[in-house]
């Protein structure tokens, strides 16, 4: 058994070679796939810009340093969906390179791998590495704060502390949902100062800390406005306990330290390591648990629900750190790294997606959707309707005659397909109820097929809805899909049927797509599913991928 030595360098290159395998299998291998919705958000904001007056209906949506990194990486290698995914990718592996230095810092350096594979481990890590969202950037510029927060209050020196305050006021600035991690380094630091375990003294901490608050508010001023209109963009309902438990990660929590424990048990050791320090603890368990409670306790205090996986992805380090170290109470030093190796090649087996070539990023596949419909060589005067994937789409924001191209069709700019467009809204009202009885009365019954593409949910409601029209008798419905969340239904008028003719009372949407077109992710709905570049993207006549 001399192989398990953590020091034997076949055992580090084994390590390195099964991190890549995780890396390529887990985060590279998705990117190629398909766009989900806020992904093509992404590429509306990097060609239009922040200010584009579409964006005012959600002006927290642009609200972020983020989108710096695609604006750049779409400069540099073109625009797709690979290139505006590599920032996330190398954000996530940074992330990853500070989260083991906090590791072998806080809880032993051997300790350093596990992390990095209890990481891995997380499909919300993996998700977000692949993710042209602000996720993996947000896990990077936290996990950056911390690490030179307890450097820094280790060694007392000034460097340290300016690196600290630097990433500290990035963090907002990457997505507003961040602000409990603000709570997260004040608790560490007070309980640092109070027990004398520190050589930044009080003063230091105090200037320290001013920096980083006098940096912030600009952040808060901004951010004020955006609090008093967060009804208007609310798309889960409230948490539940269960929920609450669910994105604690205890799972792994438990896998680790029992896998530990069964370890010790096998080879007869004890951890040959001191506890962690109660600062250690409380850091870990702060980033483990801060987030999802404060994001919790919000949405019930407020009921305006912001308890989305994703806006909690920042506190999955620290589910990571704390099964490493529920796992550090049986493992000894020299144990380490092959219980790395366990740990690297189960994620891999049970995460690895391996009933799929070349594993999907996510739920929605619009480009094959898109290209489905292309497919059916529609006419340029063939309806295609969409309905909005974002909540945002209803009155007095949304109207039929909604200017394209703009925020509430975003996807139209990625994905665009033939045929003249109709834009229905994200929900079902009174106002989309008149649009659609006139439309399908003056429209839709004088052609001889038309489309309905979007989020299933949407799109299945709207087929259900001009199947009982009576102007559509007799007309079948097929569907195209689905597509993952997205699908597309192709109505056509039965052979037999007389045409009529197509009045004009009722125009497309002003700048519809020419020829060549996700749901919003957890977006429940009713009716519903769940910085520019320099060179400019292709037309929405060419699309964006062909």
């Amino acid at each position: 058994m001399v192989w398990i030595h953590f020091g034997f360098p076949a055992m580090n290159v084994l390590l390195q070679a099964l991190l890549l395998l995780c890396i390529a299998r887990l985060w590279l291998m998705p990117l190629p796939s398909s766009f989900w919705v806020d992904e093509m958000v992404t590429a509306f904001v990097v060609r239009f810009g922040p200010t584009h007056p579409s964006l005012a209906v959600a002006p927290q949506v642009p609200a972020s340093i983020y989108y710096v990194l695609p604006r750049a990486a779409g400069a540099l290698f073109g625009f797709s969906e690979i290139a505006y995914r590599l920032p996330s990718v190398l954000a996530m592996a940074i992330a990853l390179f500070l989260i083991a230095r906090l590791a072998a810092r806080l809880i032993c350096p051997e300790a350093a791998w596990f992390a990095v594979f209890a990481c891995l481990a997380l499909r919300g890590i993996n998700y977000h590495a692949a993710d042209a969202r602000p996720y993996a950037l947000g896990t990077c510029v936290a996990a950056a704060s911390l690490l030179f927060l307890v450097r820094w209050l280790d060694s007392g020196g000034w460097d340290e502390a300016l690196l600290f305050a630097v990433f500290a006021a990035l963090v907002w600035r990457v997505h507003l949902i961040f602000w409990p991690l603000y709570l997260l380094f004040a608790v560490y630091a007070l309980l640092r100062l109070v027990r004398g375990d520190t050589r930044a003294g009080w003063l230091r901490a105090g200037v320290v800390f001013l920096l980083v608050g006098l940096a912030l508010a600009p952040v808060l001023r901004d951010a004020l406005p955006l609090f008093r209109e967060a009804k208007a963009h609310v798309i889960v309902p409230p948490p539940s306990a269960l929920d609450l438990v669910y994105s604690l990660k205890i799972g792994l929590i438990a896998v680790c330290g029992a896998g530990a424990w069964v370890l010790s048990r096998v080879f007869r050791s004890a951890t040959d390591r001191p506890a962690a320090s109660w600062a250690s603890l409380t850091l870990i368990l702060g980033w483990w648990l801060c987030h999802p409670l404060c994001l919790f306790g919000f949405s019930w205090l407020t009921g305006d629900s912001v308890f989305l996986s994703r806006y909690l992805s920042v506190a999955l380090p620290g589910a990571a750190l704390t099964a490493t170290m529920a796992a550090a109470f049986f493992i000894q030093s020299r144990h380490w790294k092959p219980a790395s190796v366990v740990l690297g090649a189960g994620l891999l087996l049970l995460l690895g997606d391996w009933h799929h070539p070349w594993p999907p990023h996510s739920n929605s596949d619009w480009r094959a959707a898109a290209r489905k419909v292309n497919e059916l060589a529609l006419g340029p005067e063939t309806p295609v309707i969409y309905p909005s994937p974002f909540i945002e789409a209803r009155p007095p924001a949304w109207r039929p005659d909604y200017p394209l191209p703009g925020f509430l069709y975003a996807h139209l700019l990625v994905y665009p397909v033939q045929g003249k467009a109709y834009l229905f809204p994200f929900q079902d009202s009174p106002e989309a109820d008149h649009f659609a009885a006139s439309l399908s009365t003056q429209v839709l019954s004088a052609s001889r097929r038309f489309v309905i593409f979007g989020g299933d949910q949407n799109v299945h409601f709207w087929r259900d809805w001009f199947a009982v029209r009576h102007e559509l008798e007799g007309w079948r419905h097929i569907d195209l899909g689905p597509f993952g969340d997205v699908d597309a239904v192709l109505f056509e008028r039965p052979r037999n049927a007389v045409r009529l003719e197509l009045p004009a009372t009722l125009a497309p949407a002003p700048g519809t797509p020419a020829p060549h077109g996700s749901d919003r992710g957890a977006r429940d709905r009713p009716g519903g599913s769940g910085g520019r570049r320099s060179s400019p993207l292709p037309s929405l006549r060419e699309g964006c991928f062909g």
